[in-house]
C-alpha cells in the first residue's frame, strides 16, 4: 500500500479530532453549577446569610437553592434557607438567611455547601434530582446591621 494516501488519511483523521472539541465547546450548553461567596455574614442574634451564584438548565420541577454551614471540628451542618431557582441557564445570584442559636456559630473561618435541586414530578411523589453542588471555607464576619 502507497505511503502518501495512509499519511494523507491520517492527518485528515488527526484534523478532524482537534477540530471537533472546539467546534463542539462554542455551541455547547452552559454546565450547571453553583458557587458560593468567600465571606458570608452572622448577627448578634445568630442569624447567618450566605450567598453565591447558580446556574441551571432543563428544569420540569421547583428548584432550590439550599446552603448549609459548619464550623470547627464539629459534624454538625445548620441549614441556612433556601432560595427558589430559575434554570434558564443565566448565572443569577442567590442569598440564604436562617436564625440559628447564637452560640451555634460565631465569626471566623466556616465549611459552607450549596445546592442546587430539583423536585421532578415522579408518579404521585416529587423526588430530588441534583443539579450541582459545592462545597467551600469561608469567613463569617459579624454584621453590624440591625435584623429584621
Amino acid at each position: 500500500m502507497p505511503v502518501r494516501p495512509v499519511l494523507a488519511a491520517a492527518a485528515s483523521a488527526a484534523l478532524l479530532l482537534t477540530a471537533a472539541p472546539a467546534a463542539g465547546a462554542a455551541s455547547a450548553v452552559p454546565a450547571d453549577s453553583v458557587t458560593v461567596d468567600p465571606t458570608g455574614r452572622i448577627a448578634a442574634d445568630g442569624t447567618i446569610t450566605l450567598s453565591g451564584t447558580y446556574r441551571c438548565t432543563g428544569s420540569t420541577g421547583l428548584v432550590f437553592v439550599s446552603s448549609s454551614v459548619a464550623q470547627g471540628s464539629s459534624t454538625t451542618r445548620y441549614s441556612v434557607g433556601g432560595t427558589r431557582a430559575v434554570c434558564d441557564g443565566v448565572e443569577r445570584r442567590w442569598v440564604n438567611s436562617a436564625r440559628l442559636s447564637p452560640a451555634s456559630m460565631k465569626p471566623g473561618t466556616a465549611r459552607v455547601q450549596a445546592t442546587v435541586t430539583e423536585l421532578r414530578p415522579f408518579g404521585i411523589l416529587p423526588l430530588p434530582s441534583f443539579h450541582a453542588t459545592h462545597d467551600q471555607d469561608i469567613t463569617l464576619v459579624a454584621d453590624t446591621a440591625p435584623t429584621a
